[in-house]
């Protein structure tokens, strides 16, 4: 059984990739979000911890006899991925998915994704066994088609379905020995 923890579960994004892993048999999901209201979909079985990532004690409880953290948030990405990097150490839990975002290594790097570039630096810093995935636009689209380059390959490909991420998460958390110490641009194959 893979204990795995969705950081941010109340995403838009996080919402696909919570409804991927709840049909695995062998994963026992924590959601762990500010407000639990704003959870749209919560699996038979699933812990919910309401939280916030910059509490340090309630982050690093959470994560705490965890197996995979699976980190999607906005705002300020540098300080929380800190903090998640601190918890994780803290907690001897090695394994980390993060969502960062496309574009974050052309220069000059706009200001809107500087928090996004932050949090790739914090988690490639870290010694964890992080995988980081910078995706294209995200769509609602009904399918699962992406292609994958890795850093410093030059990012191909357009905006992709929320769903081709979600399955990507999902195989990283099924092989989590997949793509470790790994940056990861993934966008949808033209």
């Amino acid at each position: 059984m893979k204990k795995v923890i969705v950081i941010g579960a109340s995403g838009s994004l996080a919402e696909y990739v919570i409804d991927v892993l709840s049909h695995f048999s062998d994963v026992e999901l924590t959601l762990f979000l500010r407000n639990k209201r704003r959870l749209v979909n919560r699996p038979p079985g699933a812990k919910v911890v309401e939280g916030d990532v910059m509490n340090y004690n309630t982050l690093k409880a959470a994560i705490e006899n965890q197996d995979i953290v699976y980190v999607n948030l906005a705002g300020d990405l540098n300080s929380m991925s800190a903090n998640i990097v601190k918890a994780m150490q803290q907690a001897g839990v090695q394994r980390v998915i993060a969502i960062s975002s496309i574009g974050i290594y052309k220069e000059p790097l706009k200001s809107v994704l500087r928090p996004y570039r932050a949090l790739a630096d914090n988690f490639e810093a870290s010694g964890l066994d992080y995988t980081i995935i910078r995706p294209d636009w995200f769509t609602n689209g009904d399918e699962v088609n992406y292609h994958i380059t890795k850093k410093p390959e030059p990012e191909i490909g357009g905006a992709l379905s929320r769903k081709s991420i979600a399955a990507f998460v999902a195989k990283l958390i099924n092989n989590p020995d997949l793509h470790v110490k790994e940056n990861l641009g993934i966008s949808k194959l033209q």
